[in-house]
């Protein structure tokens, strides 16, 4: 790759640690700094099963400055390893930084990051091509957790172990799922993370573990969080209109390409328009997640906030409000004839992370995408039990499930007026460094007789 291909990626790290920043001085500012070694050591020693909010372990600052412990430690990776820039990227700064306050946290992700480095060696490869999944695959950090610091079962030398054997796996594992998912679950990590999950919890039960979800969700948070949200948003959509060496109607008409895309995985949108639309893309969705919580009366914590971290990074990988709107919109049907409301924490979350089925609102139509998003709230409620908790993209597993599903049925019945859909459109990862013409929801091609 040239240096010219290079130069619209080289403000790249200046964002990424402009973000970190601010996580960081966001923390400080709403914790005493005397407080914060006690808080951050009550979150390391902290068992981290679904939902651990570390606000109200120990505080939005700690929690805030283990977001940017962790954000950071990512980037280093990222960069040490020479992973090239991509919307990859942005979406493992996304995950990294807002499970890092439900979940994650600055000790119990090197175990799996270590398997992951030790996969890439056993084959000879780069650890380039493994790290943003090494990273992802700390979705399974409170297993790790739960050996080190469940008292008369696990010990640290288990725990260590059991984290390299997952980052070891993971890579292989997700390589295979992401094929069985067509493209439609752009959490594909979180579904592999769920099947390792769903081995790992009955087998150490069998030895006798006797691991179990949790539930600490703090409330009374939303007015530093929003501020928090809204000035992240606006500095994105702001960088985006002015920072990126591009007129600002330039930039919103590629914007308005970017939305006619179906953001089936792969959609590398910072390879395909470049980083000005896709950091306007991040702004206003974040902004979305911000105002669904706020409008049904959710509360802004750690997990709910992680959640629009998450939407923030997809959306330089496949999410836009045009893909995301239906599906956020079946969730909020489901409230209405189902046995579960709103005001249930597990159904904030699934208000934000079932945006995972957002490809198939943007592939199939927005009908299909609030059927995704009417079953996937009800799945979700049911998937995190049988795992303990253990894998923290629940939403992801049960997005999988979803989206294996509704795949299979929904093309069963549109071939019957759509000869041929070309899988292989979507499937060619994007690997030049110029925008590419977006692809429309269909591509189809007629059978030639």
């Amino acid at each position: 790759m040239d240096s010219h291909a290079h130069a619209r990626y080289e403000r790249m790290p200046f964002f990424l640690w402009g973000y970190t920043a601010l996580l960081l001085v966001a923390g400080l500012l709403l914790g005493p700094l005397s407080q914060l070694p006690a808080g951050l050591s009550k979150i390391i020693l902290t068992e981290t099963a679904l939902i651990t909010d570390y606000v109200l372990v120990a505080g939005p600052g700690p929690a805030l400055v283990n977001a940017a412990l962790v954000t950071a430690i990512s980037i280093l990776i990222l960069h040490f390893a020479r992973v090239p820039y991509n919307g990859i990227t942005m979406v493992v700064i996304g995950l990294m930084s807002g499970f890092s306050l439900f979940g994650k946290n600055f000790l119990n992700i090197w175990p799996i990051l270590l398997g992951a480095w030790l996969y890439a060696k056993s084959r000879h490869e780069p650890f380039s091509k493994y790290a943003p999944t090494g990273l992802m695959a700390t979705a399974l950090s409170p297993v790790v957790s739960y050996f080190v610091l469940d008292n008369g079962w696990g010990t640290l030398p288990t725990g260590i172990l059991a984290g390299m054997i997952i980052g070891f796996i993971l890579p292989a594992l997700s390589a295979y799922t992401y094929k069985v998912q067509n493209g439609m679950n752009l959490y594909n990590v979180g579904f592999a993370c769920g099947l390792v999950a769903f081995l790992v919890v009955p087998l150490i039960s069998s030895l006798g573990a006797t691991p179990t979800t949790q539930y600490r969700w703090a409330t009374g948070c939303t007015l530093p969080f929003t501020v928090l949200l809204v000035v992240l948003c606006a500095v994105l959509i702001l960088s985006g209109l002015l920072l990126c060496g591009q007129r600002p109607a330039a930039v919103l008409s590629t914007y308005r390409r970017l939305l006619r895309t179906s953001g089936r995985a792969p959609s590398d949108y910072l390879r395909m328009f470049g980083p000005a639309p896709t950091l306007v893309n991040a702004g206003i969705n974040g902004l979305i997640g911000l105002a669904l919580i706020l409008a049904i009366g959710g509360d802004l914590n750690g997990p709910t906030v992680g959640g629009i971290l998450t939407i923030m990074g997809f959306s330089a990988f496949g999410k836009h409000p045009a893909n995301m709107f239906p599906v956020m919109f079946g969730v909020l049907l489901g409230s209405v004839v189902m046995h579960w409301s709103l005001a249930d924490s597990a159904v904030q979350l699934a208000c934000l992370f079932c945006t995972t089925l957002a490809p198939i609102s943007g592939y199939f139509g927005w009908p299909y995408g609030v059927l995704a998003g009417f079953i996937h709230a009800s799945v979700v409620l049911y998937t995190g039990s049988p795992v303990a908790g253990m894998n923290l993209y629940n939403n992801g597993f049960s997005g999988g499930l979803v989206a294996i599903v509704l795949y299979a049925i929904i093309i069963a019945v549109i071939r019957h007026r759509r000869p041929e859909i070309q899988d292989e459109d979507y499937f060619d990862i994007v690997t030049h460094d110029e925008p590419a013409t977006p692809r429309t929801a269909y591509q189809v091609t007629e059978k030639k007789e």
